[in-house]
């Protein structure tokens, strides 16, 4: 039987990151010795804090249950207690809080829930695979908001035509940014909520980075700005924070109306989070400030330093980023995206995702993961300094 895969896959864009994960076992079956700066993946173990109480949890026979919609209690009130020490907001953790299977689940679903076949969605360029891919599946239109150099990677809203805005139902923004870096501030958040309030669009923040910061200037919640939870819902996530990528936990909180539909969603395709991972997630979220964290922070920032200071030596235009351990680097004169990849992973068997794998706005522009060592991050910027740009 030939197997004709759905239109909506035909759909999507070529995953370009698949590429450079099969070019990259080639190399290292070939004996290369490969240093990878490309899939966000912490590499550093999840803290113990966190593990321990996994294992007494996975003891208690009552997490050998389904978890069902809304998850635990437990876990939820957590969620809003973090909220509250974290941003000053104060959430209903029954109405406000939705447990996610990792916060991409939840980014993934809410299309389903929001958008008919061919309403809009608005979703930025640069940005994240998965806002596109879960506006195909849902059956909409994919309409970039594009993220410029110019403008510090933040959309100008204003600029989106009246025509689209009146045919938008949700708005992806994502701050601290995956893949730029870039942070937003209270009165870009300001303009967006109103934005979305004057057009009747639900704002969907990705915050997954959002305590992953340098310096003493943390990244605002866009549902402390006054009247956000009219319009908005944030997603939060234990992955990048804690360690905690394969353990797939996160939460959505704002609009009650909107968790509501994308809890609607999620009961018909999940049961919901081994109750022992949301055990471990209590704890996770009442550590967010505990000394492993900054510790985490510090790590990342030395290694953006490092590799900021070794591809501007190298002819990359690169800014030191505030927020996230992505560093979004300009390609040296003469190529673009996948051209300059490509002779890093060909002549230096070093990793990094074309720009290109997040949009077109990503063309002339590499990612780097600082999820490498210090010692294997200065070995990649020798080598890199060796490729005769």
């Amino acid at each position: 039987m030939k197997v004709r895969p759905a239109d909506r896959l035909t759909a999507l864009p070529p995953y370009i990151i698949a590429e450079l994960d099969n070019r990259k076992r080639a190399l290292r079956a070939a004996g290369r010795d490969v240093i990878d700066f490309g899939i966000g993946d912490p590499q550093e173990p999840t803290p113990s804090f966190i593990v321990e109480r996994l294992k007494t949890a996975a003891d208690d026979p009552l997490n050998h249950r389904y978890t069902l919609l809304l998850g635990c209690p437990g876990f939820r009130r957590q969620a809003a207690a973090f909220f509250e020490a974290r941003y000053g907001v104060a959430l209903h953790p029954d109405r406000e809080i939705l447990t996610l299977i990792g916060s991409k689940e939840g980014i993934g679903h809410l299309p389903l829930a929001l958008a008919n076949p061919g309403q809009v969605v608005l979703i930025p360029d640069p940005g994240y695979p998965a806002y596109r891919s879960a506006a195909v599946f849902a059956g909409a239109i994919a309409y970039e908001l594009p993220l410029t150099e110019q403008r510090g990677w933040l959309p100008d809203l204003d600029a989106v035509p009246s025509d689209i805005a009146r045919s938008a139902v949700l708005m992806f923004l994502n701050y601290p940014n995956n893949p730029t870096g870039a942070c937003a501030s209270r009165e870009f958040f300001a303009h967006a909520v109103e934005f979305a309030r004057k057009y009747e669009i639900v704002l969907a923040h990705d915050a997954a980075y959002n305590e992953v910061y340098f310096g003493d200037e943390r990244p605002p919640s866009v549902l402390q700005i006054p009247g956000a939870r009219d319009v908005a819902v944030e997603f939060h996530s234990t992955s990048k924070t804690f360690n905690m990528t394969g353990w797939r936990l996160g939460f959505a909180a704002g609009n009650p109306d909107v968790l509501a539909a994308l809890g609607r969603i999620k009961s018909n395709l999940d049961s919901g989070q081994f109750g022992a991972v949301q055990e471990a997630g209590i704890a996770a979220f009442a550590g967010y400030n505990r000394p492993e964290l900054h510790r985490n922070r510090a790590m990342y920032h030395e290694r953006l330093r490092v590799l900021t200071a070794g591809l501007r030596a190298a002819g990359f235009r690169v800014a030191e980023p505030r927020a996230t351990f992505y560093l979004w680097a300009g390609v040296p004169a003469g190529y673009d995206s996948s051209s300059a990849a490509s002779r890093l992973l060909d002549e230096a068997a070093v990793v990094a995702v074309p720009g290109s794998a997040f949009g077109r706005g990503g063309a002339g522009y590499l990612r780097f993961a600082a999820t490498v060592d210090l010692e294997r991050t200065r070995a990649a910027i020798e080598r890199i300094m060796e490729i005769k740009w």
